[in-house]
């Protein structure tokens, strides 16, 4: 399946984002909430149920004993968030001060989520968040700058605003620089939009020199309730974000099996950068992680069984 990788130049719903498209997801999913500045799913949509016992740190004790260590802590780190256990979460981090205690991690845990992906047929969704850069490139600690080398693609999520184009346009060139020199390729930078604005899908491609590679409505209800500053909505079920992030989801996998293809057939003839459309179609690039899972790794996925269910879906 896919390895998405969502950030942002400010907070523009990245963790929302990521979540409906989780729970939208009719795969086996996961949201990996890897923001170093802190998580905020704990606190939110878990509404403090789940202590810092359980969370993203613990995965950087055990990636130090080994692989087979990381792999055990990953899955009893996970936390379910529907009554199958198909839909999981990795809380993030309780205290940015956290942070460099991956620095060394992050390598190790993107080679998983290529595992649950590429072997486990998962949705993975990785919540990246909001970027920040010291001299031009992606920070090495306030980033976690290999998960968006592995991932298939690489969204800078984006409300439909002259201010969050302002501020997103200064982060576009550092990473399309990061995604050609460590990552997948330039091409797998494209622009999720927030429709909360009134710019248009093709002004916000023009802007950033983007592809919108797709797009989620604006509505404050649902919104609400995935941040965990509001009860469900009467009709969760027909919610037109969760609707919306499926759509997403779908286009997702589409574009990433086209640069799966170019990949294997890279004499074929490339689609242009910006598309015209409102969901544009990007053109493939090689996986940055190509070289097999070691065994112990791969061994989370007789794990994911583990994880808790959350009651309130």
């Amino acid at each position: 399946m896919t390895v998405t990788a969502l950030v942002s130049a400010k907070s523009c719903g990245v963790t929302t984002s990521a979540l409906a498209m989780t729970l939208s997801s009719t795969r086996p999913s996961l949201l990996a909430e890897c923001d170093p500045a802190g998580g905020t799913l704990r606190a939110g949509f878990f509404q403090a149920q789940i202590t810092a016992g359980t969370g993203l740190y613990h995965l950087a004790v055990a990636e130090r004993a080994g692989e087979d260590a990381l792999a055990q802590a990953f899955a009893s780190h996970l936390v379910g968030i529907d009554s199958s256990g198909h839909r999981q979460v990795l809380p993030g981090l309780t205290d940015p001060a956290q942070a460099p205690a991956l620095a060394r991690t992050w390598p190790a845990l993107a080679q998983v989520m290529r595992v649950l992906s590429d072997e486990g047929g998962f949705d993975v969704v990785i919540d990246a968040g909001r970027l920040a850069l010291e001299s031009g490139r992606l920070h090495s600690t306030l980033t976690p700058a290999p998960l968006l080398h592995g991932a298939d693609l690489v969204l800078l999520v984006v409300r439909a605003t002259d201010q969050a184009l302002a501020l997103a346009r200064h982060m576009t060139e550092p990473l399309r620089n990061e995604l050609t020199d460590r990552g997948t390729g330039a091409d797998a930078l494209g622009v999720l939009l927030i429709e909360d604005g009134p710019r248009r899908p093709h002004e916000v491609s023009e802007a950033l020199r983007l592809p919108v590679m797709a797009a989620l409505p604006w509505e404050p209800d649902t919104a609400a309730y995935l941040a965990g500053t509001a009860g469900a909505p009467r009709r969760l079920k027909k919610s037109a974000l969760l609707s919306s992030a499926r759509t997403a989801l779908g286009h997702l996998q589409a574009a990433a099996s086209r640069r799966a293809l170019h990949q294997q057939y890279p004499t074929a003839q490339l689609r242009p950068a910006i598309q015209p459309s409102s969901v544009a179609q990007p053109s493939p690039a090689p996986a940055a992680l190509a070289a097999p899972a070691a065994p112990q790794v791969a061994g989370v996925l007789q794990r994911l069984g583990q994880g808790r269910v959350d009651p309130r879906v």
